[in-house]
């Protein structure tokens, strides 16, 4: 059966069933007041606001541009257009709570590719609290998926804008893995089975650092963002945005073993501009560093300093201490930089 033959209407009605059938995992809202009153299958959802600041992202995902069928199943894109919002909100310190999801079909589109394209997102939904609460489809020459996602923080967000001078920088596990199961895929790289495996699932069923960024939040730091475009692009946003400069110890970096083992001689590449990790990067003071990194992850670790300068520029330190411009790695949509990657998928 296909999309043509159920019709658009009988496919919304299909997975909103499934949506609410299959919901699982805490309500973070209902403790702050947050209570849903419009659910899916209406013009639009509805929900009451309590105390606490309310948090919303969106993000999209289109076919040769993020994603190919050859590279990523239709489950695990549900999986990863979910985990891309749930980032985002993790990034600021925040739980995440409702999402509207918009699909770009063709036509010919298999029904059962939808229904897993919606196990995927459930499965990470239950792990995370969040209910889908309605969205939109329309008819697309190629395929996309639009999610926008709310989520709640009890106080004042995690921010891009707050590092300043002296702060040391961390991440909250090893980069550059997915970016590694990436180059796998479409290099049709031979590397050890064990390897391979845990490529593959950094690339496809990436963790969103929800828990993290609460520790971060309660901890108090100030300053994060995730890593989405690639850990040096990423971090030169940040810099930006607070309008100072940054520089990583490429010795402190962590890469996991089986990225190093997979790709020796690109782990570090990999690393800084693979993207789509979906850790946090963070900065505090020394002091607050100390205390924080050791309630985070295996991986996590203190990659560099903060320091005035240009905003945004960012220096990589080689092992010889000799410092670098470490240049535009990361992935840009619209770029023509030999570094970008063909696609995101």
């Amino acid at each position: 059966m296909q999309i043509k033959d159920l019709g658009e209407f009988g496919l919304i009605e299909r997975l909103i069933a499934m949506a609410t059938r299959q919901r699982g995992g805490p309500d973070h809202g209902a403790p702050l007041g947050f209570r849903l009153t419009v659910d899916a299958g209406d013009d639009t959802a509805a929900w009451r606001t309590g105390v606490a600041t309310e948090l919303f992202t969106t993000d999209t995902m289109v076919e040769g541009v993020h994603f190919t069928r050859e590279t990523t199943p239709w489950r695990d894109l549900g999986w990863k257009s979910m985990a891309s919002n749930i980032s985002d909100i993790a990034a600021m310190g925040g739980l995440p709570t409702y999402a509207l999801v918009t699909l770009g079909l063709p036509p010919e589109t298999a029904v059962a590719d939808i229904e897993e394209l919606y196990l995927g997102m459930l499965e990470i939904n239950r792990q995370h609290g969040v209910s889908i609460v309605g969205g939109d489809m329309v008819r697309s020459p190629v395929a996309f998926i639009t999610v926008a996602l709310t989520g709640v923080h009890p106080g004042q967000p995690l921010l891009r804008s707050t590092a300043r001078p002296g702060d040391q920088m961390g991440v909250t596990g090893y980069v550059g893995s997915s970016g590694g199961g990436l180059r796998l895929m479409l290099e049709h790289s031979a590397v050890p089975a064990k390897a391979a495996e845990y490529l593959r699932q950094a690339h496809r069923r990436p963790q969103p650092a929800v828990a993290q960024g609460r520790i971060l939040s309660e901890a108090g730091v100030l300053a994060a963002m995730d890593i989405s475009d690639g850990l040096a692009d990423d971090l030169s946003k940040l810099c930006k945005a607070s309008g100072v400069a940054a520089r990583i110890f490429a010795s402190q970096v962590p890469i996991h073993p089986l990225l190093r083992q997979a790709f020796p001689d690109r782990c570090l590449e990999l690393a800084l501009g693979g993207g789509e990790d979906y850790l946090l990067l963070f900065t505090a003071p020394p002091k607050l560093m100390s205390e924080v990194l050791p309630r985070l992850p295996q991986g996590a670790a203190v990659i560099g300093e903060i320091v005035a300068g240009q905003p945004g520029q960012v220096e990589l330190v080689d092992p010889a201490g000799v410092a670098h411009a470490a240049g535009s790695l990361g992935w840009d949509h619209f770029t023509g930089d030999p570094h970008a990657a063909p696609d995101r998928s």
